[in-house]
C-alpha cells in the first residue's frame, strides 16, 4: 500500500503534539511491527522560484492545431515588478480568479526541466502554470492544473510548504492475513505501538482526520427498501443519501493530493470521497447516481449467463456464484468488486446513494479471480474488512461530500445486519514467556493486547481476550502470543540453536538408498529427478491389461497440467521423457538413473473428517491407511553407445545385458543376491526381458523396450531400461568377516550341451551346486550353436574357480568336482558334457 508520511504523522500528531520522525525512522517503525516496506521515495525536488499565483485574465488563442490560452497571472512581488506574468498554457481545468501554482523563470522542475522565458505561439511565456504531474505528485495521465482555495495563501507566497512538496511516499508490503492494515487507520495504529504513542481512532473520532460530521443528521427511519438474500452470505449492508450537490465542483487539492500519493487518480468529487474513505478506514464504498436507481435494491446471486457492463466498460458474463446489487431495472453493481455504467456518477449527478457493506471474503475473491478483475475494493474484501465501521464510513463520506459539493444529507438510513461477535480466547498470562524464552511481565502482555484493540479481562492465572472486529486473523492463543512478541520486538528473542542428538546416524533404509545411488553413479549413470506426474494415456499407449497393478494410480484433482494428472506407479515414463529430450538435442548416447518413490492408490479411501476438533485415534488411523502406498523405485535407461569408438577399439552399443547388469549393480549396493530369468512384461520386448527376483519374489524387470512403444514415443531403437522396487529388497545388515586363503586357486572349464529352452542361469546354478564347497565362483563365458550339436541345442561354457583354505588343490581333485557338476546337470537338465 502506498501512503504519504505527512498523512501518517498528521493522524498520529492529533493525540501526540509535535511528534515527528525522519523517513528512515518511520521505515524502521514499520519493520518493527512486522511490515516490510518496498522502499520509500521523497517527492522529487523543485528548485528555484515556485510560487502561488492568481489567474487575472485568459485570452483564447486561435489558429493553432490545439486550443491554447495566454494567461495573465498575478504572482505578487515574486517577479520583482508586481506586474502580471504572461504565461502560455494548454490546460483548461482552471478559470479566471483561480489560485494556481506557478514556476517562474529560473525554476527547475523534477526531471531536470528548466523554466525560462521563451517565445511560443506568437507570445512570450514567462513561466509555467504547474500540474500535479509536473511537480512529481502524479503521473501525466492522471493530473491537471493544481487549483487551490483562497485559504492556502497569497500570490507570491512560496508554494512548496503550502502544497506539501516536502513529503515522502512509502510502499508498505501488507501480508494477506492483515487486511486491516490496507488503510491509514490500520497503519497508524501499528505505528503508535512501534513508537509508544497514544492512538486516536478516526473511526471513533473523525475529527482526527479533519472531518466534521456535525452536518450529518442522526439516522432516523429507513432510506430505501433493500432485500439482502441469505444466499449472498453478506454480513452487513448500509445506505445513505446526499441530495442537491453541485456536480461541477472538483475535489479540493488536499483530497486529490492524498489520493495521488496513494496511487489513486481524481475522478470527481463523489468518487474521490469514496476512495478517500476507503484509504482512511479500510472500508470500500460505492456511490450510485440516485436519479438512475429505480425502486428498491436487491442483493442476490446473479443468474448464470447474466450480462453486466462494469465501470471499465467491459461486458461480463456472470456466474451463479457472483453477488450483484440490483434495482427494478437490472444489475447496478458487482458486489465488492466494481460498479456498473448504468448508475455511475456523471457530470449531471445531483443526488447520490453511498453504499458501504461487508461482503463474504471468499465470495469476493472467487468473483475477482473468475473475471480476472482485481480492484482496490476486492483486495480489501478478500482480506477481511471491519464490519463495525459501516455506519461511520457512511457518515464521513456524507460529511465530506456536503463540505465539498454542498447538498443535504437525508435523515433516513438503511442498515441491514449486525456486527458479528468475536470469540473470547483464554490464554495464560505466562504463555508468551514460555514460548519465546523471554520474560514478559503480566502488565506488558495485557497492555500489548489492548494496543492491538483486544478487550482483556484479567482472571488471575488466565486472561480472557476478545479480539477486535477488524482482526479476524486472531482465533487462538498462539495468535495472541504472536501479537505480544511482534510488538515487543522479535529481535529481542535470543537465537538458540537446538543441540542435535548424537549417535543415531543414518537409518538402514537411508544407507541402502545412498549405496544404490552411489553404485549406479560410479558405474557411469547420470542421476535425474523423475517427475512424479505422468501422462494420462501412458498405460493405454503401453497397452497394459485392465488388471495390471500399475493402473492403480492416484489421480490429482488439481493438477499443474491437465494432461499429466496421474502420480506415476512407475518411473519409466519420466525416465523415457528425459531420454527423448536428450536425443532431441543431439545427445544420443545416454545412460540415466532415477531413484524416487512411486504412488499406488489404496482401495479404502477415508472420508474427510470434520475440522471442528481433532479427530479420534481410529479416524487418524483410517486416514493414514488411506494414504497412497509409496515404495522406493530405482530405474535405469540407456541408449546409444556405452563404450565409445577410438584407438582402443570399435566401441559397443548399450544392450539389454547392460540393463540387467545395472540391476545387479543395485543388488550389490543393497547387499542382496539377485536372480535373473526370462519373462514377458510390457513395455519390454517379449524376447529380451528379464524378471529380477530375490528368492521367489519378482522385484523388477530389465531388458530391451518393445519396438512399437519406442516408435510411438519417437525414441531410438534398441533403447533398454531397468526398474526395480528397492523397498521390496530384504533389509538385512550383513557384516561378513573376510575369508582369505594363502593357497592358489585352480581354474577349470566345463562345456555343457542343453536344449535351447534351458536358461543359462539355471545351468549355472546347477553347476555351482554340483561342484561342491571348494568352488569359489562360476561364470558363463561362451554360448555356441552349431549343426554338430543338433537342432535346438546350444553349448554353454563356464569358467570354474576352485580354492581350498588349508591346502593346494591338485588337478585330479578338482576334476572330480568338475565331473560331479556335469553329472548333476545331466541328471536335472539332460545336459551333455562337451569334449
Amino acid at each position: 500500500m502506498l501512503i504519504a508520511q505527512n498523512w501518517v504523522t498528521g493522524l498520529l500528531g492529533h493525540a501526540n503534539d509535535n511528534w515527528s520522525v525522519s523517513a528512515e525512522e518511520l521505515d524502521a517503525g514499520f519493520v518493527r511491527v512486522g511490515f516490510e516496506t518496498e522502499g520509500h521515495e521523497p517527492i522529487p525536488e523543485t528548485t528555484g522560484p515556485l510560487v502561488l499565483g492568481r489567474v487575472s485574465g485568459i485570452e483564447e488563442l486561435t489558429g493553432f492545431k490545439k486550443p491554447i490560452r495566454y494567461c495573465q497571472v498575478d504572482v505578487g512581488r515574486a517577479n520583482g515588478s508586481g506586474e502580471p506574468q504572461g504565461i502560455i498554457c494548454g490546460a483548461r481545468n482552471f478559470a479566471e480568479g483561480d489560485l494556481v501554482v506557478v514556476a517562474l523563470p529560473g525554476a527547475e522542475l523534477p526531471g531536470g526541466f528548466k523554466i525560462s522565458a521563451r517565445e511560443t505561439y506568437d507570445h512570450v511565456s514567462e513561466g509555467m502554470i504547474c500540474s500535479a504531474a509536473e511537480l512529481g505528485l502524479a503521473d501525466k495521465q492522471n493530473s491537471g492544473i493544481i487549483t487551490l482555495s483562497d485559504d492556502y495563501g497569497q500570490p507570491g507566497d512560496d508554494a512548496r510548504e503550502l502544497i506539501g512538496l516536502h513529503d515522502t511516499v512509502f510502499d508498505v508490503n501488507i501480508t494477506p492475513d492483515r487486511g486491516y492494515a490496507l488503510s491509514a487507520r490500520g497503519l497508524t495504529r501499528e505505528l503508535a505501538s512501534a513508537f509508544d504513542l497514544v492512538f486516536s481512532d478516526p473511526a471513533e473520532n473523525p475529527a482526527v482526520a479533519g472531518v466534521d460530521t456535525s452536518a450529518v443528521p442522526a439516522a432516523s427511519g429507513e432510506l430505501l427498501g433493500v432485500d439482502v438474500r441469505e444466499e449472498t452470505k453478506a454480513i452487513r449492508f448500509g445506505l445513505r443519501k446526499v441530495s442537491g450537490i453541485d456536480p461541477s465542483v472538483e475535489s479540493p487539492y488536499w483530497l486529490q493530493r492524498e489520493l495521488m500519493l496513494s496511487g489513486q487518480r481524481s475522478v470527481n468529487a463523489t468518487t474521490d470521497v469514496t476512495n478517500y474513505v476507503m484509504l482512511l478506514l479500510g472500508q470500500p464504498m460505492h456511490a450510485f447516481d440516485a436519479g438512475r436507481i429505480t425502486g428498491g435494491l436487491t442483493v442476490r446471486n446473479a443468474g448464470a449467463g447474466e450480462k453486466f457492463e462494469t465501470l471499465d466498460h467491459v461486458t461480463r458474463e456472470l456466474s451463479s456464484e457472483d453477488v450483484v446489487i440490483c434495482d427494478e431495472t437490472g444489475i447496478q453493481s458487482m458486489a465488492g468488486v466494481m460498479g456498473g455504467t448504468s448508475s455511475e456518477i456523471s457530470e449531471t449527478t445531483t443526488d447520490v446513494y453511498f453504499e458501504a457493506a461487508t461482503w463474504d471474503p471468499k465470495t469476493v475473491a472467487r468473483t475477482s479471480r473468475r473475471h480476472k478483475l482485481s480492484s482496490e475494493s476486492s483486495r480489501r474484501f478478500e482480506r477481511g474488512v471491519d464490519p463495525a465501521v459501516v455506519e461511520v464510513a457512511l457518515d464521513i463520506a456524507c460529511a465530506l461530500l456536503v463540505e465539498i459539493a454542498g447538498g443535504t444529507v437525508e435523515a433516513g438510513r438503511t442498515l441491514i445486519g449486525e456486527v458479528p461477535g468475536m470469540p473470547t480466547i483464554g490464554m495464560r498470562a505466562t504463555h508468551p514467556s514460555e514460548l519465546a524464552g523471554v520474560e514478559y511481565p503480566r502488565e506488558t502482555v495485557i497492555n500489548r493486547l489492548r494496543e492491538v484493540g483486544c478487550d482483556v479481562v484479567d482472571e488471575g492465572e488466565t486472561l480472557q481476550v476478545t479480539p477486535p472486529t477488524w482482526r479476524t486473523d486472531i482465533g487462538m492463543p498462539a495468535d495472541l502470543v504472536e501479537e505480544v512478541l511482534r510488538l515487543e520486538g522479535l529481535e529481542d528473542i535470543p537465537l538458540v540453536l537446538p543441540t542435535p542428538a548424537g549417535g543415531r546416524g543414518l537409518t538402514r533404509e537411508q544407507r541402502r538408498r545412498r549405496a544404490v545411488g552411489h553404485a549406479l553413479a560410479y558405474n557411469g549413470y547420470a542421476e535425474i529427478l523423475p517427475s512424479p506426474f505422468i501422462a494420462n494415456d501412458t498405460f493405454d499407449a503401453w497397452e497394459l491389461g485392465g488388471d495390471d497393478p500399475r493402473r492403480n494410480a492416484v489421480t490429482v484433482q488439481n493438477p499443474l497440467e491437465a494432461d499429466r494428472a496421474i502420480l506415476g506407479t512407475t518411473l519409466l515414463p519420466s525416465m523415457l521423457d528425459a531420454v527423448a529430450r536428450n536425443v532431441a538435442r543431439g545427445r544420443t548416447d545416454v545412460a540415466l538413473f532415477g531413484l524416487q518413490q512411486v504412488s499406488f492408490a489404496r482401495e479404502d479411501v477415508s472420508p474427510m473428517p470434520s475440522v471442528d476438533s481433532r479427530p479420534d485415534e481410529e479416524t487418524v488411523r483410517r486416514l493414514l491407511d488411506s494414504l497412497p502406498e509409496q515404495p522406493l523405485h530405482v530405474a535405469t535407461v540407456g541408449t546409444g553407445r556405452i563404450e565409445f569408438e577410438g584407438p582402443w577399439g570399435n566401441g559397443r552399443a548399450y544392450s539389454y545385458a547392460d540393463a540387467i547388469e545395472s540391476a545387479r549393480v543395485v543388488a550389490r549396493g543393497a547387499g542382496v543376491e539377485l536372480e535373473v530369468e526370462s519373462a514377458e512384461h510390457l513395455p519390454w520386448h517379449p524376447g529380451r526381458c528379464a524378471a529380477l527376483k530375490v528368492g521367489d519374489r519378482v522385484v523388477g524387470h530389465a531388458g530391451e523396450l518393445h519396438p512399437q512403444i519406442l516408435e510411438r514415443l519417437e525414441l531410438p531403437a534398441r533403447t533398454c531400461a531397468m526398474e526395480l522396487d528397492v523397498t521390496a529388497l530384504p533389509l538385512e545388515e550383513k557384516l561378513p568377516a573376510p575369508v582369505l586363503s594363502a593357497y592358489p586357486a585352480l581354474h577349470q572349464d566345463i562345456a555343457l550341451v542343453v536344449d535351447e529352452s534351458v536358461p543359462a542361469e539355471t545351468v549355472r546354478k546347477v553347476v555351482a551346486e554340483g561342484a561342491g564347497e571348494l568352488l569359489e565362483s562360476v561364470e558363463l563365458f561362451d554360448i555356441f550353436h552349431g549343426e554338430q550339436l543338433g537342432e535346438d541345442r546350444k553349448s554353454l561354457a563356464f569358467s570354474l574357480l576352485f580354492r581350498a583354505g588349508d591346502r593346494t588343490l591338485t588337478d585330479e581333485e578338482v576334476n572330480v568336482h568338475r565331473l560331479a557338476a556335469a553329472e548333476l546337470a545331466k541328471e536335472r537338465l539332460g545336459a551333455e558334457l562337451r569334449a
